[in-house]
């Protein structure tokens, strides 16, 4: 049965755009992602991402904050969610930290543009590019983990790549390549986590 899933944005969407096109599509590998995204979600009324479902004939829904503390928006994004009915949940870009109740509901995982144990948070690739001009670090990366409980980007990793930083880089050219890791890579782990769901490896 073809996977339901409901990604959450809160800007631009190009890594949901990767997910859209990739949905019934042959990968890399000769395999088909068999999944579909049945509805977008954004804090954020004005988040491209909304566009970019609209045009692929997604449901695009705004959940605005609008003072909520973070219990109460949680119920009510965790009540929108659960009409979709999802097989899994995907953070593309999504800059609201979630609560243990919401995680509780859903299978979730998050794209982060940095490898496990470094820059958690905002910015990440800023602070990644700072400590390489620093001469601290010699590359960034980036990583998709499953989101079990309310830590910050400190789930189980289910897949990562290196993107080392190359001579003359400005931070312009070093997210440009982090951009096309993430959509690649997000869309194979969507591949490797509803595997694992539907072995009961997760």
């Amino acid at each position: 049965m073809t996977a339901r899933l409901v990604v959450l944005v809160s800007g631009n969407g190009t890594n949901l755009q990767a997910v859209i096109d990739a949905c019934g599509a042959e990968q890399r590998d000769g395999s088909v992602l068999d999944a579909k995204v049945v509805a977008v979600i954004s804090n954020r009324p004005d988040a491209f991402g909304l566009q970019r479902a609209s045009n692929a004939d997604i449901a695009a829904i705004t959940v605005p904050v609008d003072g909520r503390s973070r219990a109460i928006y949680d119920g009510v994004l965790a009540h929108v969610v659960t009409e979709h009915e999802p097989t899994l949940v995907v953070l593309a870009g999504w800059m609201r930290l979630l609560s243990n109740p919401f995680l509780n509901r859903f299978p979730v995982i998050n794209l982060h543009p940095a490898l496990p144990g470094t820059y958690p948070g905002l910015q990440a690739p800023e602070r990644a590019f700072a400590a390489w001009q620093a001469g601290e670090i010699s590359h960034g990366g980036v990583m998709v983990h499953w989101v079990p409980d309310a830590g910050v980007d400190d789930g189980p990793v289910i897949d990562q790549e290196v993107v080392p930083f190359e001579e003359g880089d400005t931070l312009e050219s070093f997210e440009g390549r982090l951009h096309q890791v993430e959509h690649r890579l997000l869309v194979s782990s969507i591949s490797k986590a509803l595997q694992q769901l539907s072995t009961g490896a997760a």
